[in-house]
């Protein structure tokens, strides 16, 4: 009777090396809607983002990289501090390959079947490209099934469902769901006190996103994402009206004109973009001393003298990266805490932070993920 390595080859033992014989067929219904099925628990993944590792750092704390054969290389460069800290703890992940992205076209099919995946993980975001380049039929005609999940078009709509399916893919149902309960918590922590308001003042709020990136004026948020954030901590989000998706731009006239009483920047290290550029580089161990002048020079800029906020000092900065992973509670915590100081007076977001870190990840907590000019 011929051998299993005859049948197979070496190269297929590997594969059944890697990923264990116990792993079911199941049917997974994405973010997307579709019905996906997938050997699971999965062994071998490609991560859509790097940035993805968000995710996988809280299912599996004890080595999040585990099963990532493949990832693109954005958070290397989009966020090198957090790169940073887990490169400390987990120095393997210099070693995983990269590859190119769907959106620019540089996604190479050849190096995907190489690296053997189980699944690849994809953000809905890239979805439109995925599908107008035909990747999807691609990759399923070589049996690489890809999954969507959603932590930024509709964070506060999809996050729990998406933590569910990639609980159910890793076999880290448990996990996943009392991550789920920890997000739940934390977010009625603020969602019970806005609602218990009968007669709520919300403050006109202004979120920049990427402040200081480039010279233009200014990027921000829709009703999504951030936007989402501001009205879930009992605000108005003064971009709504003008941009019609999860992200656009407002001019510098509008800004003036609306006359915001608080402004929000989102930041991030973004050295490897913008090499010395003006941007608020907020992020685990950031000198804020040095980020809180950076912003006080963007509220120089003329679509911000002399508007309410300015002129109150009710400008702060925050971490960019709450926009796209399971953490965005906290965004929303500190945001409570900034528009309504006196309803919020026990609430420390800083705190939650701590323990999202000492509950659910593997690395230590280091402050400097927001700043404030007063």
């Amino acid at each position: 009777m011929p051998s299993l390595r005859s049948l197979l080859g070496a190269s297929a033992l590997g594969l059944f090396a890697a990923s264990p014989l116990l792993a079911d067929p199941i049917v997974i219904t994405d973010i997307a809607g579709r019905q996906v099925e997938i050997d699971a628990p999965v062994q071998r993944v490609i991560l859509g983002e790097g940035r993805q590792a968000f995710f996988t750092a809280v299912l599996e704390a004890e080595n999040p990289f585990a099963r990532v054969v493949g990832w693109r290389d954005d958070m290397l460069q989009a966020d090198p501090d957090t790169y940073a800290a887990y490169q400390a703890v987990f120095p393997q992940i210099d070693e995983i390959p990269t590859f190119g992205g769907f959106k620019d076209g540089t996604f190479d099919v050849e190096q995907a079947v190489a690296l053997q995946p189980d699944v690849m993980i994809m953000n809905l975001e890239s979805m439109a490209a995925t599908n107008e380049a035909g990747y999807e039929q691609i990759l399923a005609e070589v049996g690489i099934p890809i999954v969507y999940v959603d932590f930024r078009e509709r964070p506060f709509e999809n996050t729990l469902a998406s933590m569910e399916i990639i609980g159910e893919l890793f076999g880290e149902e448990d996990r996943a769901a009392e991550f789920n309960a920890f997000f739940t918590e934390q977010m009625a922590r603020v969602t019970d006190v806005i609602a218990a308001q009968s007669d709520l003042h919300r403050p006109l709020t202004f979120v920049e996103r990427a402040g200081g990136y480039s010279e233009d004026c200014c990027m921000s948020f829709g009703a999504e994402n951030f936007g989402q954030m501001v009205e879930v901590a009992g605000g108005t989000n003064m971009a709504t009206p003008f941009i019609p998706g999860t992200f656009g731009t407002v001019n510098a006239e509008q800004i003036i004109a609306s006359d915001p009483e608080v402004v929000v920047v989102t930041g991030g290290n973004w050295e490897a973009y913008v090499p010395g550029g003006s941007w608020i580089g907020v992020g685990p161990g950031a000198d804020l001393d040095v980020q809180r002048g950076k912003l006080a020079t963007l509220m120089e800029r003329p679509a911000f003298t002399g508007i309410r906020a300015v002129e109150d000092g009710n400008v702060h900065a925050i971490w960019h990266q709450f926009y796209n992973n399971p953490y965005s509670f906290v965004a929303v915590q500190r945001l409570a805490t900034w528009l309504h100081p006196e309803l919020f007076a026990d609430l420390d977001p800083d705190a939650t932070l701590r323990e999202l870190h000492e509950r659910f990840l593997p690395i230590p907590y280091v402050p400097g993920y927001w700043v404030s000019l007063n």
